[in-house]
């Protein structure tokens, strides 16, 4: 009785998976919580042409820039969970804006599974062309030279290139 049960059982799962539509079966959209043109729009658009390709289904980027990515990622978090929705965005900025940021909209490890790291960007130091250091130990002492004078800028408050310019300022002094 038990395998009849249980043969039952199985042939009733297999018809109710059966019965689902398969995956996508609509457009998906890529949550970005960056401005158009950026490198996670850029990302975005990249992935998504590949990824429309392979799935026979469109794939949006919908830019939602502002308060240091937590726009887009409120928009992701209120989106229904149900795969078609997908935020692309930095670990920094939903691990730092948790202590920048006095109160979120979103719980950035409730509202959110992480899925796959898509890719990894490098930092680079410029300076303008009239700036007279023509090397990091020059720029130090540039810096050191004229306190408060120099200063730097970054995508926005709390992403990688805001803290590591902070990092930098700390280090050298």
């Amino acid at each position: 009785m038990r395998k009849f049960l249980l043969a039952v059982f199985c042939a009733l799962a297999a018809g109710a998976a059966h019965a689902q539509t398969s995956y996508p079966s609509r457009p998906i959209r890529f949550m970005a919580p960056f401005p158009p043109g950026g490198s996670t729009d850029v990302l975005c658009r990249l992935l998504g042409s590949k990824l429309a390709e392979g799935l026979g289904q469109p794939v949006t980027v919908d830019n939602r820039p502002g308060a240091s990515g937590n726009i887009g990622h409120e928009a992701a978090a209120r989106a229904a969970p149900d795969g078609y929705t997908i935020l692309i965005s930095s670990s920094s900025t939903l691990v730092n804006n948790v202590h920048l940021f006095k109160s979120l909209r979103y719980d950035p490890l409730g509202d959110f599974a992480p899925v796959s790291m898509v890719a990894s960007a490098g930092q680079v130091l410029v300076v303008h062309p009239s700036v007279p250091a023509k090397s990091v130990s020059e720029l130090v002492a540039l810096a050191r030279a004229q306190p408060a004078k120099l200063n730097f800028g970054s995508g926005g408050k709390g992403i990688q290139s805001h803290i590591s310019g902070e990092m930098f300022k700390s280090a050298v002094g």
